[in-house]
């Protein structure tokens, strides 16, 4: 290339380079011929990265030209020559700084050989690859000879040394390595075993890591001579969250079991660096994750979304001119061959190659594409990698994007011996078009998925990108979510995702699954909160394909799961606890539709039929889980406004009596297997047991979270025993029976605890005995309990038991609440007791008010209506036959002892804060309201409270 020939522009740059150079170096040139003079001048105008070398290390560059070696044609030698200079090497900053120089002489060797000398793409690729191979294996050797001499030699069981073996990715592994590559590296040993020869014996696992950790500073750290190569890990199992470096079995496990179809895509050119006897046998290990014996068609979705992707990023980063990227650049090309290399290579062991140019005449023979075909791929690849390096050599920096400046338009065109832009943008063009054309014909556009729609979020979720990045392409994307919080819970779900063992396919569904879920939200509107909310149920079900595949494949389960999620904050965490209940969501009818009140014990009972009688656990774990399955139909209903919440009260004590019924049998059959039962109870054929239900049980109003308020009778007779090998006296089996229950409703699973037990309701409270004979019971009301347990009696009821000591419990209840009382008393310890109550329990705050325990709140309108029972019941006895509050407002209004309005201001109110009560549990939040929410409803009956209720002091 002649001076006379260069434009203008480039021949000025020329005068102002060699003037740089020389002022600082004036006698340096001296050394050349005219010709090497003149090259290097044209080399320096070409290239500011050789201006910045030949600045750096003058003597370096000059050598290269004096000594003709910049002219041999013969690739160089490169690993014997690093060798060479490495013998003196003694410490780790002398082997950086020999890396760094040795690197910075040779890449300007290569760099004048491409700009001035216009070699071969094919050799100058074969340059770069052999180049990097050398300062690796060098680098590796020399710093495992270091790491041996402080913590001694890793080997296995046998004695035998091991070495860190490198896997090169990408254009490395393919020998295909472009001017400013980053190099992708995995590390990998052969196998476990300990140190040998130190002081101090190391795990093999220790000293690999630290080994590899030493090597990637070596070619990664930037010193005062530059870097040798920037070193990207990410490619490695697990990415950034897995170990530096694994054993052969752990890797092979790895792509069996967890290994996607991007890491296939990747494994296809990975090439391990250097030689060893262990070469081969890992090669064998991972071709089969590679290389499927069955013809693969399964991959070309893969590889659509991943060039989807790839299309995003180009618009998200508003990537124009690049040919590596853009639509019919390089990337393109690399897809078409990499995609026949995926699905027939398997049968095709000639396929099994890692170098793009070697593949393509492959694909040819084996007809998978046409010489045409071939031709137009490979003549656009050649002009396209070439630019690609010129680009790169230029400056050293990492770009495939064409230059908008006119100096550096000059130096491509000057290279390319184009005589001016136009032509050449005519000439990328054509190579552009006729390489996106045979994408099209040959690989397609159109992804099959079906729900194209998140392909942005797909382009998210595969990314690698910078956090400021994704922050960024959420808010560009969806306007309403702070980008910052969304992309904070999925990275690092991501993150947590990457650490688990979640299987080959589990990966494949969960990548498809979150970018489906993102669209579903972004669709909805949804708030960060519900995000949250999914991903702490995807994080319980996330090693467990079924369940995300499930979420994946019926969309209905998907949307019905972020409803409920939204809707709900104690519904997310029941499904985290108990994933099993996504079943149910299989089927939104069902959810939508809980069944009859009565049917509870049926199918409860259908379910523990198929359960043997001898398994307790088994037993005891599908009560838990119909507990939850049920709850959740409830739930579903009531947020979807099915159910309003006296009927949600319904429902869940309806459960939650089916549950005990069931309990007293399972306890009552393993009771009487060993014991056999109380002599009245085969006479008669009942149990002569019951149990009372008190407060929210009792008054047929259960929440989500409720205790279940509880009180065990029997009937037997005095001196009473059981019928069987080992009888005791009925009393003492009454009691063995109710710690069974106990027992039973109390002992912590895996799915839970059944209910909590509240017993403390029963004559004399926690000090009295478990389960109490119906006379003692009687015995107790009638001369030694308190006022407030007259109270408590109001909302009691038989929740199980036979008809006769039903009717017995029925009669000394009616008995206690029909008695004729001191008016004034019974309003001073109803006060009394309302305001302790307070005191200790209410938990307002200056802006909130306690929905249950403030003034006018929920225990204001239940101590109204047992106090009004109490009070009235002696007179008009049909005002204590209901137990829950509604229905005794309704009687206390019929019998005028309250007026209609205080009555529809009661009810109204009540079922009101019960609401509120039902959402506050349903959020997980603390039951409060704001003051003027609550004082909304409690005023009216905090004034009905004065009226009814003055008087005491």
């Amino acid at each position: 290339m002649k001076e006379n020939d260069l434009s203008v522009v480039i021949q000025e740059q020329t005068r102002l380079s060699w003037q740089q150079f020389i002022e600082q170096h004036h006698q340096l040139p001296l050394l050349l011929s005219n010709s090497q003079r003149e090259d290097l001048k044209l080399a320096l105008s070409l290239s500011d990265f050789v201006l910045r070398c030949a600045q750096q290390a003058p003597q370096l560059v000059i050598e290269l030209f004096s000594s003709e070696r910049v002219y041999q044609q013969a690739i160089p030698d490169y690993e014997s020559l690093l060798q060479t200079q490495l013998l003196e090497c003694e410490t780790e900053e002398q082997l950086h700084r020999i890396l760094r120089l040795f690197r910075l002489q040779e890449m300007v060797n290569i760099a004048v050989a491409d700009l001035v000398l216009n070699i071969d793409l094919d050799e100058s690729l074969l340059r770069l690859s052999n180049l990097a191979d050398a300062l690796i294996v060098g680098a590796l050797a020399w710093l495992t000879n270091f790491c041996q001499q402080k913590w001694g030699t890793p080997e296995n069981k046998l004695g035998e040394a091991l070495p860190l073996l490198v896997y090169g990715m990408g254009k490395l592994g393919g020998k295909e390595l472009n001017f400013s590559s980053d190099i992708d590296l995995i590390f990998v040993y052969p196998q476990s075993g300990e140190t040998t020869g130190a002081r101090r014996v190391m795990d093999n696992q220790q000293f690999f890591t630290r080994l590899g950790q030493k090597l990637i500073t070596a070619l990664n750290q930037k010193t005062a001579d530059g870097f040798v190569y920037r070193v990207d890990m990410r490619l490695r199992p697990f990415g950034e969250s897995g170990p530096i470096v694994m054993t052969f079995n752990a890797m092979e496990d790895y792509y069996q079991e967890q290994g996607r179809d991007w890491e296939r895509y990747a494994m296809l050119k990975a090439r391990l660096i250097g030689n060893s006897e262990y070469h081969h046998k890992l090669s064998s290990m991972l071709r089969p994750f590679v290389y499927r014996r069955y013809i693969d068609f399964s991959v070309i979705d893969s590889l659509r979304r991943m060039k989807m992707m790839i299309s995003q990023e180009v618009r998200r980063k508003q990537l124009v001119n690049n040919i590596k990227l853009g639509a019919g650049g390089i990337r393109e090309i690399e897809f078409i061959v990499q995609v026949f290399q995926l699905i027939r290579g398997g049968r095709i062991a000639e396929l099994q190659q890692r170098n793009l140019l070697s593949v393509l005449p492959l694909l040819v023979k084996y007809q998978e594409i046409t010489q045409d075909s071939k031709q137009v791929l490979e003549n656009a690849y050649r002009f396209l990698r070439r630019v690609e390096n010129i680009l790169q050599a230029l400056d050293d920096k990492q770009t495939q994007t064409l230059p908008d400046d006119e100096l550096n338009q000059q130096r491509l065109l000057a290279v390319l011996k184009i005589n001016n832009w136009q032509d050449f943008l005519t000439i990328l063009h054509q190579h552009m078009k006729g390489v996106h054309d045979q994408f099209i014909t040959l690989i397609g556009v159109e992804s099959p998925n079906h729900q194209a729609e998140d392909e942005h979020w797909s382009t998210l979720w595969q990314s690698q990108w910078e956090d400021d990045e994704c922050v960024t392409w959420i808010s560009q994307h969806c306007s309403f979510w702070q980008a910052h919080r969304v992309w904070k819970l999925l990275s690092e779900f991501r993150q947590e995702t990457n650490k688990r063992s979640l299987g080959a396919r589990g990966r494949q569904v969960l990548d498809k699954l979150i970018p489906l879920l993102i669209w579903h939200l972004q669709r909805e509107h949804a708030e960060e909160l519900v995000l949250t909310r999914v991903i702490i149920v995807l994080n319980k079900i996330v090693t467990r394909t079924a369940y995300l595949e499930l979420l994946f494949e019926n969309e209905g389960a998907l949307k019905h799961l972020i409803k409920l999620c939204r809707a709900s904050s104690w519904v997310t965490e029941h499904i985290a606890i108990y994933p099993i209940l996504l079943d149910e969501l299989i089927d939104p009818q069902l959810l939508n539709n809980p069944p009859a009140l009565s049917s509870y014990q049926s199918e409860l009972r259908q379910s523990m039929l198929r359960i043997p009688e001898e398994d307790l656990e088994a037993q005891m774990d599908v009560l838990r889980q119909f507990k939850q399955a049920q709850q959740l139909r409830i739930a579903a209903s009531d947020i979807s406004g099915v159910l309003p919440v006296t009927k949600v009260s319904d429902h869940l004590t309806a459960l939650a009596e089916a549950i005990v019924a069931e309990v007293i049998n399972l306890a009552w059959q393993q009771m009487s297997v060993r014991y056999g039962i109380p002599e009245s109870c085969a006479a008669n054929g009942h149990k002569g047991f019951a149990v009372i239900g008190y407060g929210k049980m009792g008054g047929i109003e259960l929440g989500y979270s409720s205790d279940l308020d509880l009180v065990f009778l029997h009937d037997s007779l005095l001196d009473e025993c059981t019928n069987g090998p080992k009888p005791v006296l009925a009393k003492q089996f009454y009691m063995k029976l109710a710690q069974r229950i106990m027992h039973i409703f109390n002992t912590r699973m895996t799915s839970g605890i059944l209910y909590e037990l509240d017993m403390r309701l029963r004559p004399s409270g926690n000090s009295g005995v478990l389960v109490v004979h119906i006379d003692t019971f009687a015995d107790y009301q009638r001369q030694d309990a308190w006022t407030w347990e007259h109270q408590a009696l109001v909302r009691a009821r038989v929740v199980y038991g036979n008809s006769d000591i039903s009717e017995k419990f029925i009669h000394i209840r009616k008995s206690i609440l029909t008695r004729l009382r001191d008016a004034d008393k019974l309003k001073q310890d109803v006060v009394t007791m309302r305001d302790k109550m307070r005191t200790h329990l209410d938990k307002s705050t200056a802006t909130h008010k306690d929905i249950k325990q403030a003034k006018g709140g929920l225990v204001d309108i239940e101590f109204l209506a047992q106090y009004l029972v109490l009070k009235n019941s002696s007179n008009k006895p049909a005002i204590m036959q209901f137990s829950d509050n509604i229905r005794i407002f309704e009687r206390l209004a019929q019998f005028a002892f309250i007026s209609d309005v205080q009555k529809t201001i009661l009810i109204t109110s009540y079922c009101a804060l019960r609401d509120q009560g039902h959402r506050a549990v349903l959020q997980n939040e603390n039951q409060l309201l704001l003051n003027e929410t609550f004082q909304h409803y409690a005023e009216p009956v905090a004034k009905i409270w004065g009226e009814l209720m003055s008087g005491v002091e």
